[in-house]
């Protein structure tokens, strides 16, 4: 896939930075012709090079879809504006372009809060174009009014309410670029009716005006060297790499790096993928469900060399008791993360694939790969050695959840985009699928959203045309959203959705085993017990193939049934068992050092050891 590199998305737009944002070539110069404001924006979506947006019609955003009807700027209908924010985020997580989803006013709008904060929390390049009512109306709690624009404004890397159709594209162009650079994020443009009916004139490229916004790429030197000295005396030190590094295309540096100094490897949550799950370095996943070798590196680490990650909770635990003895450096873009939740003692500004690339040629004349840390390789390949991912069959003769997920993995393959909804399901194909290769794992990561699964797979489908993508969702998440399928039928998109159907809402019924004495409350969904819905039944009304398997010997031959079917979606209505659990496990706010591996089991270690 091809991803703008932060060279092309430099901090001084340009008409060829600005088309970069979305992914495309600069157009020629247009020279001004009478339009509408509705002409001028989907013009200036046209002139970006934006290939699809995701939306719905309405009231205050209608005069925007005539043109839109003889644009070659693709609009898939939806059938929710939800749907619609988190298909523009599969699209640009699976492509690096800047995703579009458009929304008209009042409710319309609203609906797209969600998927908004939910791209703003995993940084994710998206604009949102939603209509308003007219300016003289707006105030006065006119028919479908809300103002969106102060609604998304801590949920924004900026918005902006326009005024006059000439303003038009000269901010349709900074809402591109201002998504894309930097830390990438949401962008919201609300554009009231009168201003899209308006007569004006389009031309291109407009003179973009962003005081004060450069995007440090570049890191500062002496922090480089610094850092370099603190890794060359370390004897624990970890790469703690975050989602920053897969939006840098840094990966190739990482393991550069990694291979250089030989320091060992964790990925976060939103960073499966920039470091292969089979590279004898990476120890996996820390935090919350991390494995037992990552977690207890990062605790026990005397150096953190932390590149495009923040510190999250749920990698953290307690925050104050949060590897203790390790020193910081800290590289990431977004200066405002940095000693943010933890002091960094080499505070790094700059774009991860010129830190790592600066870092790699500061290191190389003193590393000595992993010889230089033979003592902590050997207690941490201890610990993989004594406490592997893995997981018990059910002894009540039900499907075992990690295996469906596990043989999806290893069938379907590593060049596959894997998308997956939030809970229990998230975590195992996080932890059973091996990921190898850079953007073959989308999930909501910050925001933790039920129901991003599906319309995000949609949206990765329609970016990536030629690649399979699955997405891995529980049968809470999907009853969000599984009206989105229904496009999926129409528009020609084949994603497949494995359900993970366990009959709860799985990873609060987890928590109520563990933490509320086994009181479940309101959290059996009905879909084991009365069939309701029937997904399979569901699926085939949405025009969707419907599969089901309820039994480990036919777990493969579903899997690769689905495989063939390639001209309509498929949903597989997976039927496991309810009482498996996500392994390991650190409570919300306790220490990293009371992991559990299992229930009421903690990993031991000899007073030696670490």
């Amino acid at each position: 896939m091809t991803r703008p590199t932060p060279e092309t998305l430099a901090n001084r737009a340009t008409p060829a930075t600005v088309a970069a944002a979305a992914g495309a070539s600069a157009v020629a110069p247009i020279s001004p012709v009478p339009v509408t404001g509705a002409g001028s924006l989907v013009r200036s979506l046209e002139a970006l090079g934006v290939e699809v947006a995701f939306g719905i019609p309405g009231g205050a955003i209608l005069p925007a879809y005539d043109p839109l009807y003889d644009s070659k700027v693709r609009h898939i209908l939806v059938r929710h504006e939800q749907g619609a924010g988190h298909a523009a985020t599969g699209y640009a997580q699976a492509t690096g372009k800047v995703g579009v989803c458009i929304a008209t006013s009042g409710p319309g709008a609203t609906n797209l809060v969600t998927p908004i904060a939910d791209a703003y929390m995993d940084s994710v390049p998206i604009v949102a174009i939603t209509g308003q009512v007219a300016r003289p109306a707006i105030g006065t709690d006119a028919f479908q009014e809300a103002d969106i624009q102060g609604i998304t404004l801590p949920i924004t890397k900026h918005n902006f309410l326009i005024q006059s159709a000439e303003e038009i594209p000269q901010v349709i162009a900074e809402a591109f670029h201002l998504a894309a650079t930097g830390r990438p994020g949401p962008v919201l443009v609300d554009i009231p009716k009168d201003v899209l009916q308006a007569q004006t004139t389009f031309a291109w490229p407009p003179t973009l005006e962003l005081p004060g916004y450069r995007p440090t790429l570049h890191p500062h030197g002496k922090q480089i060297r610094e850092a370099a000295r603190l890794i060359a005396a370390a004897k624990r030190p970890v790469l703690y790499v975050g989602g920053g590094v897969l939006k840098a295309g840094a990966t190739d540096g990482l393991r550069k790096l990694a291979e250089v100094t030989g320091i060992p490897v964790v990925t976060t949550l939103m960073a499966l993928g920039a470091f292969p799950d089979s590279h004898p370095q990476h120890l996996g996943m820390p935090g919350m469900h991390g494995t037992v070798p990552a977690v207890y590196a990062l605790q026990k680490a005397d150096l953190l060399v932390t590149l495009g990650a923040r510190f999250d909770d749920r990698v953290t635990g307690k925050l104050d008791s949060f590897a203790p003895d390790a020193k910081v450096v800290h590289a990431d873009i977004d200066p405002a993360e940095i000693g943010k939740n933890r002091h960094a003692d080499v505070p790094i500004v700059g774009d991860a694939r010129h830190v790592i690339d600066e870092l790699i040629a500061a290191v190389s004349g003193t590393a000595t790969g992993a010889a230089a840390y033979e003592p902590w390789w050997a207690q941490l390949n201890d610990l993989r050695q004594r406490y592997p991912l893995g997981y018990d069959e059910p002894t009540d003769g039900t499907l075992a959840p990690q295996y469906v997920i596990e043989r999806i993995g290893e069938l379907v393959g590593p060049d596959a985009v894997y998308v997956a909804g939030v809970g229990q399901h998230q975590m195992w194909a996080s932890q059973f699928i091996k990921y190898e290769k850079p953007g073959t794992w989308l999930n909501s990561g910050g925001a933790g959203t039920m129901g991003y699964a599906v319309p995000a797979a949609m949206g990765a489908k329609v970016g990536l045309p030629d690649t399979p993508v699955w997405g891995i969702d529980g049968d809470g998440c999907f009853q969000m959203t599984n009206q989105e399928l229904a496009t999926c039928a129409l528009e020609g998109i084949p994603v497949k959705i494995a359900v993970i159907n366990n009959g709860n809402l799985g990873m609060v019924r987890q928590w109520q085993t563990l933490f509320y004495e086994g009181r479940y409350s309101n959290t059996e969904l009905g879909t084991h017990k009365h069939r309701i819905p029937d997904f399979v039944k569901l699926a085939e009304a949405l025009g969707c193939v419907g599969l089901r398997c309820e039994s480990k010997a036919d777990v493969d031959a579903t899997i690769k049934a689905a495989m063939e079917i390639n001209d309509r979606p498929v949903v597989i209505d997976f039927t496991v068992g309810k009482d498996a659990m996500v392994w390991p496990m650190v409570a919300a706010g306790t220490s990293n050092d009371e992991i559990m591996f299992a229930r009421d089991v903690r990993p031991t270690f000899d007073e030696d050891d670490l």
